[in-house]
């Protein structure tokens, strides 16, 4: 069983228990986070909670109690994977478009994963047999780097530098619309969509700092591909700054338009550049990975028809 312990302060001051727990714990859904206050697994202020109505005070101390997960035998699959950099401690590889970075509900076989359990003799135990080795991740449709612990020492140290920021992560989209500015910073609190649970969104209350820095890197008439730097890591928080500021990504069906004419199976989105302190040697290091070939393929046909 694992702990969250949240401070509420005074922007949160009369939000429902249950949305206020939502909104922090991005990993899980309202409704998983009413039964564990149902079931007596949230403090507020030390005392059991168990009323899902209740609205947060300023000041309150919140104490979510979450149960471990049930036993999943994940197995090991001979899947390939690029693997651009590896050592004792630690792996970079290049994830494909459409592969899930873990096993969830739905996503058992098939996944990152799964693929490194056979390729690699050890992985981090910090986040469990479901996640062993992950730091952080990307989406299903997201290609690119991502780097992976493979003892429990890397995985803090890589852990401390997300934490801090540090990490150097850079990442190639194509953007709707032709950005007039050569680079600009978004900085928007990210959490739940207050209408759809399934999606983030820039909102006004319980939502996360965000900061997302872009650069113009080529237009191409009604649209623009853009650099894109993370100082934050939210969830979904390109697709969703990009969309806040009316420049949402090519292909994104879930933040962009529902209608894509050039049938992409997912938004045209790329992490091709990370930089990290080596958690043993503590050297910086640095690693490219160049666009996929449906991403290229895109911008010959987008420059095409110009």
């Amino acid at each position: 069983m694992s702990k969250e312990r949240f401070h509420v302060g005074e922007l949160d001051e009369d939000t429902r228990l249950d949305i206020y727990l939502a909104s922090q714990l991005l990993d899980m859904s309202r409704n998983y986070v009413q039964k564990l206050i149902e079931q007596g697994n949230v403090l507020v202020n030390g005392v059991v909670h168990g009323v899902k109505k209740y609205k947060v005070k300023d000041d309150d101390i919140i104490e979510v109690y979450i149960p471990a997960p049930s036993v999943l035998n994940i197995q090991a699959e001979n899947l390939p994977i690029d693997i651009i950099y590896d050592d004792d401690d630690v792996l970079v590889v290049n994830k494909p478009q459409g592969m899930v970075v873990h096993p969830a509900t739905g996503n058992y076989t098939g996944t990152l994963v799964n693929a490194l359990l056979y390729h690699c003799k050890t992985l981090s135990s910090i986040n469990g047999i479901v996640r062993p080795g992950i730091v952080h991740r990307i989406d299903k449709d997201t290609s690119g780097l991502l780097m992976i612990a493979k003892n429990d020492i890397a995985h803090r140290s890589l852990a401390a530098q997300l934490k801090e920021h540090s990490i150097n992560r850079i990442y190639l989209a194509l953007v709707h619309g032709n950005i007039q500015e050569e680079k600009g910073t978004i900085h928007a609190p990210i959490g739940r969509h207050p209408m759809d649970r399934l999606k983030m969104a820039v909102v006004d209350n319980n939502g996360k700092d965000a900061i997302t820095h872009f650069s113009v890197n080529k237009r191409f008439g009604n649209y623009t591909l853009v650099e894109v730097k993370l100082e934050t890591g939210r969830t979904h928080q390109i697709r969703v700054h990009m969309n806040y500021i009316r420049h949402s990504l090519v292909g994104d069906l879930v933040y962009g338009p529902q209608k894509e004419k050039f049938k992409l199976k997912g938004q045209a989105l790329h992490a091709y550049t990370i930089g990290f302190i080596h958690p043993v040697k503590k050297e910086y290091m640095e690693f490219k990975a160049d666009l996929p070939d449906y991403f290229q393929k895109l911008l010959k046909m987008i420059e095409e028809q110009r």
